[in-house]
């Protein structure tokens, strides 16, 4: 996301599920940490910066340290998201497109072989569109094409779109592609409104190991869902949980089921910071 928010100003309220934890400041080479993801079993925590940044993925321990680095092969246009799939792959979400004039959405495949190369890691594509987008840029009640949010399940990619129409930033729709590469037509699924400010739009998401919990994370909140039908996860019952001060948070992932790990750029002196935050 780039640097398009006021200054953010704290805000202290109530919250049944406590603050956020702060675990760590992230180095400067993360000014502008936009993704955030782990592998099961690893003692790494894997970051990227987003758009205009070096095409670099980090991991970093939970102390904050850089432990390593993958060159990747390919320009970083808008890198927003990380996210994993079972066989230990990794996916590189290059489908940031805040004038919602992209016409080269693409996913960046990084084999699970590759994550110990020191050289350039090449990568496969995943390059898709949106069904319902005809105009590039669309015109400013449609534009529904950002996307900063995605995660990997039963073999297949789902995103969540981000607003860029005022007074509705809080819409994202769901859709899915086939997690292989090739040009697909990505299909829409449903969609799901969280408010209608800026500060609700979606930022990040995740998947349980297990797969039964599914969670947006928001500029000022994480949307829980769970008890949803197949891959239909708005089906579902969906849990508000506010953070008790706002940041320009970007990167969320689950540490384990009652556990997220969250992640926010560094704006007007605030935030850079690994966190935990407790659902329950």
């Amino acid at each position: 996301m780039k640097k398009i928010l006021s200054l953010l100003i704290v805000l202290n309220f109530s919250c049944s599920t406590g603050n956020l934890t702060v675990i760590a400041d992230l180095p400067s080479d993360l000014e502008e940490v936009s993704g955030t993801e782990i592998f099961p079993n690893s003692n790494l925590i894997w970051m990227l910066n987003d758009g205009g940044n070096p095409s670099k993925i980090y991991g970093l321990n939970r102390k904050g340290q850089i432990k390593k680095v993958l060159k990747i092969k390919a320009e970083n246009n808008d890198w927003e998201e990380l996210t994993t799939d079972k066989k230990g792959n990794l996916y590189i979400g290059d489908f940031g497109n805040n004038s919602n004039d992209r016409k080269d959405l693409t996913i960046l495949k990084v084999n699970k072989d590759s994550l110990n190369n020191s050289g350039k890691i090449d990568v496969e594509r995943i390059t898709f569109h949106y069904p319902d987008q005809k105009k590039f840029p669309p015109k400013q009640h449609k534009m529904h094409f950002d996307c900063e949010a995605f995660f990997h399940y039963n073999d297949s990619l789902y995103l969540f779109t981000k607003s860029r129409e005022k007074k509705n930033h809080g819409k994202t729709n769901l859709y899915k592609i086939p997690a292989i590469k090739g040009n697909h037509e990505a299909q829409f699924i449903a969609s799901f409104k969280t408010c209608d400010e800026l500060p609700c739009w979606i930022t990040s998401a995740d998947i349980s190991a297990d797969e039964s919990q599914m969670a947006l994370l928001t500029l000022n909140a994480v949307w829980l869902f769970s008890n949803y039908n197949g891959d239909d996860f708005f089906s579902g019952t969906a849990t508000k949980y506010e953070f008790n001060y706002d940041s320009q948070k970007e990167g969320l992932c689950f540490k384990n089921d009652s556990t997220l790990y969250i992640t926010d750029e560094r704006t007007y002196g605030l935030g850079r910071n690994l966190y935990e935050f407790k659902l329950y």
